[in-house]
């Protein structure tokens, strides 16, 4: 009996058909009256953008206010605050004036720029606690001078890794040695004065390249990435591969004698023995402009890392500054009573420090052109470099001393001490490296200074453990986003800025080459209208319409200006009148 039940029943109903008949049922209720009510999903169709959006809102603070799994509401509800000092540190630019409304395009990119670099100074100043690194320096014990610390002691105390990172090269056949690390920090180029040229990955000791080029070497200088560098030769100025194997030879540039390379601008800036500074733009292979300096031999050369402008040191005790759109000197500052023998530039572009024949270190702030600090060198500095963190390196024939906050406090006595086996002939901090290499008479020695390098990188910038792939992808951005030689200046703040007499001398001149001015209003033109509208009567009787408009205007513009000479014709008037009126002393001799 219970088996002829069960199979008597229908078999269950699935889910999809349960959403049919209820589908069916509906469509039946609705059919039956006259005026469907509208469901919710037609209802949030019928919807403008603008309600979507506050009723988005409106479920976003009702989830904010409901209570957590646990129970408990939360006590710190929204986004954490952010301390105002680190958004400061991460704060782009001032806030653009907004223009008049009829320029509304304009107001709403400018609204939108700036949401958008809030945005990214709240997520810089937050991902900021991220950041794994921190600087550290050398610290002694009570009553220890830091600078009596060796460099063996310091690599016996720190990790095998960083240990490493002090080695000498014994080199001395032919020495002295230029050198020049490459931007990620990974990559060192060194160049003899005898001709011996190498390049190495100094992390892993490995050995690149090394060829003798059998002439003199002045100077060697990577290029934008570590596959090309420079090496400026006796007579000409040579482009070498990682290989080893000459790619240029450029003889537009002799007797080079000192280079600089402007990474954003792909420009390599050259100071040669016959007074010319000269620009080479790497990335088409064009000279961009040679300037006649008109100032003796150039030997002394740094750039400023915020702005690209070079710095030139000279024998007369002056620093000049350059830019190649200019023929004569932006700036003449008299720095030494001697001549010029090193200067360097920090890397905000705030401080610049120089050493001359007179034994002095001065610093000065190139903001206002004005020294703020000057130090006595018992021997005199004839190398100096400065470190990302702001440390100062000076080199006083065979021994290389490291200065702290120079700029900020008087230094007595320096930070760190280390004596070579030969004069040294170039220094060099390491990028993202507490380490300083120096060149020098018997070869390349390279010294670990703790506090020296910036501890955090920037990958999209420079990233010392990128790929080859990763090397390829930004070099096709950065050539992308080359910066202009035309773009450099001495304040890139004026950049944002309208030269406004150059716009009205610009329109000037194309008034008079196309005889007409093309922002005069234009003449009025009819819309075409339909039914009969446009007629050619209606068209000119709308046109007569707009004209008498406009010459209302000029009739009205002109009674005005006839009424104020009237005016002032009848105050001069009454005025000559109270003066005649006046009785005078001598009036009695009248006849």
């Amino acid at each position: 009996m219970i088996t002829l039940l069960i199979l008597s029943e229908q078999a269950p109903s699935r889910y999809w058909q349960e959403l049919q008949q209820e589908k069916d049922e509906a469509k039946d209720a609705g059919a039956g009256e006259g005026n469907k009510e509208p469901t919710t999903e037609e209802a949030e169709e019928s919807k403008t953008p603008k309600q979507k959006k506050r009723k988005f809102k409106e479920k976003q603070d009702q989830n904010q206010d409901k209570k957590c799994i646990s129970g408990k509401s939360d006590p710190f509800p929204g986004k954490a605050r952010i301390p105002e000092d680190r958004l400061q540190k991460f704060k782009r630019k001032e806030k653009i004036k907004k223009p008049p409304h009829q320029h509304y395009k304009l107001r709403t990119m400018i609204a939108r720029s700036e949401e958008a670099s809030e945005m990214a100074q709240k997520q810089a100043a937050r991902f900021d606690l991220l950041l794994p690194e921190e600087a550290g320096f050398l610290e002694g014990d009570e009553g220890e001078d830091t600078c009596l610390v060796s460099q063996e002691d310091i690599a016996n105390a720190v990790d095998i890794t960083s240990g490493a990172k002090h080695f000498n090269l014994k080199l001395s056949q032919f020495g002295p040695y230029r050198i020049d690390y490459s931007k990620t920090g990974r990559h060192l180029v060194i160049g003899g004065r005898k001709g011996h040229v190498a390049c190495i990955d100094w992390q892993s000791k490995h050995l690149m390249c090394e060829i003798n080029v059998m002439e003199s070497v002045n100077d060697v200088k990577w290029l934008h990435s570590e596959s090309m560098y420079a090496v400026a030769q006796k007579k000409w100025l040579y482009v070498y591969d990682s290989n080893g194997i000459e790619l240029h030879c450029i003889r537009k540039f002799n007797d080079v004698l000192r280079m600089q390379f402007l990474p954003y601008h792909f420009l390599l800036a050259t100071a040669s023995a016959t007074s010319f500074l000269q620009y080479l733009d790497v990335s088409v292979g064009k000279e961009v402009v040679a300037i006649n300096t008109k100032t003796g031999r150039l030997d002394v050369m740094c750039q400023n890392p915020q702005n690209a402008i070079i710095h030139l040191g000279h024998p007369n005790g002056t620093v000049t500054l350059w830019s190649p759109n200019q023929k004569e000197a932006l700036v003449k500052m008299l720095c030494h009573q001697g001549a010029v023998r090193s200067v360097a530039v920090e890397k905000n572009g705030t401080y610049m420090v120089t050493s001359g024949m007179d034994k002095k270190l001065k610093v000065y702030d190139i903001r206002a052109f004005k020294p703020l600090k000057s130090y006595f060198l018992p021997a005199g500095a004839s190398c100096l470099s400065l470190s990302q963190r702001g440390l100062l390196s000076a080199a006083t024939g065979d021994i290389v001393q490291v200065y702290r906050d120079v700029w900020s406090t008087p230094v007595t006595k320096p930070y760190m001490a280390h004596r070579v086996r030969g004069t040294v002939w170039g220094l060099h901090f390491c990028p993202f490296e507490d380490v300083l290499g120096v060149g020098h008479q018997d070869g390349f020695t390279s010294m670990l200074v703790p506090g020296a390098g910036e501890p955090n990188f920037d990958a999209l910038d420079a990233n010392p453990f990128r790929s080859a792939k990763q090397r390829q992808e930004w070099e096709v951005k950065a050539l992308l986003e080359k910066i202009q030689p035309e773009l450099i200046s001495l304040d890139p703040t004026e950049l944002g800025h309208v030269d406004r007499a150059t716009f009205e001398q610009k329109h000037e001149d194309r008034v008079k080459a196309l005889g007409f001015d093309p922002l005069a209003k234009v003449k009025f033109i009819p819309k075409f209208k339909k039914k009969g509208r446009s007629s050619a009567g209606r068209v000119e009787k709308r046109k007569k319409q707009v004209a008498h408009e406009d010459q209302r205007d000029i009739i009205r513009k002109a009674m005005e200006d006839k009424r104020k000479t009237e005016e002032e014709r009848k105050n001069k008037e009454q005025k000559k009148t109270l003066l005649s009126s006046q009785k005078s002393a001598l009036d009695r001799f009248k006849k």
